[in-house]
């Protein structure tokens, strides 16, 4: 993922060679171009302490990552897994006193592009955040597979944070005239959630703004026949009038009491 890549490539320019903690996607750890061979167990716990952000109790990870069994069997695997991570020649954990923490040389995908979105969608994008290439969300999962509570709620918050941020990538880049890019964009966003009605709305802005008026037209009537599959409603009342004022003919309102915003396949 060339987006991936380019935002990690600017985290690390200040050394290379620092270890990078890969949780987008398969969780690996890379370091001088190779991937470093890490236990389940080591990754997991990696990843737990990654998502929280600062440092982590060993008793709250330990009954977290090891929850079937007493505390003192939680307690004997924590130990094991940070064991197993100092006998590897990286400096990836730090723990003073109960607290455990990631080394501040290891540089976190899930960070960086959390920043990143964090960024564009409280309206302070650098001009290097939006000389990205297309983002592709649906390849963008957070460590896919593991359905821990803490995991699943933790992907979940970084796929809603990353379709907002697309859709607001998608129309910086329009404003700036990138038209390609911002279409293949929003195209991302709408592949990762046709029911999402902000991220059809992203898509037609686009086509719009290229000029494309039939495009614009198409997806606006493909995304109403979706939602009459698998809803039974009609597309919001902003969304419609955004692609009836684009052209000199009417298109159909939406049918009184049956109109509804549509967010993350949800109707809201």
């Amino acid at each position: 993922m060339r987006f991936l890549e380019a935002l990690i490539a600017i985290e690390a320019s200040d050394d290379p060679q620092r270890p990078v903690l890969r949780l987008i996607g398969p969780p690996q750890v890379t370091a001088f171009g190779e991937r470093i061979e890490i236990p389940e167990s080591c990754k997991r716990l990696l990843a737990f302490i990654a998502t929280r952000g600062s440092g982590v109790d060993r008793r709250l990870a330990a009954s977290c990552l090891w929850p079937n069994g007493n505390n003192q069997r939680a307690g004997g695997n924590l130990r094991t897994a940070l064991w197993r991570l100092n006998g590897i020649p990286l400096p990836l954990v730090v723990t003073p006193n109960q607290a455990l923490y990631l080394s501040p040389k290891v540089v976190v995908d899930f960070h960086v592009v959390s920043t990143w979105a964090t960024r564009l969608t409280t309206s302070r994008a650098e001009p290097r955040d939006l000389d990205v290439d297309a983002p592709d969300i649906e390849a963008m999962e957070l460590f896919p597979g593991w359905y821990d509570d803490w995991a699943v709620l933790e992907r979940e918050r970084f796929r809603y944070r990353m379709l907002h941020a697309a859709e607001t990538l998608s129309r910086l880049l329009g404003q700036r005239g990138l038209t390609g890019v911002a279409l293949a964009t929003a195209i991302s966003v709408v592949s990762a959630d046709p029911l999402r009605e902000s991220a059809q709305q992203v898509l037609i802005e686009a086509h719009l703004r290229a000029g494309n008026l039939v495009e614009a037209r198409r997806c606006y009537d493909a995304y109403r026949e979706l939602l009459r599959q698998e809803l039974d409603v009609e597309p919001g009342a902003e969304l419609t009038s955004l692609v009836s004022q684009s052209y000199s003919f009417d298109v159909p309102r939406p049918r009184p009491g049956n109109s509804i915003a549509v967010q993350d396949g949800r109707r809201t």
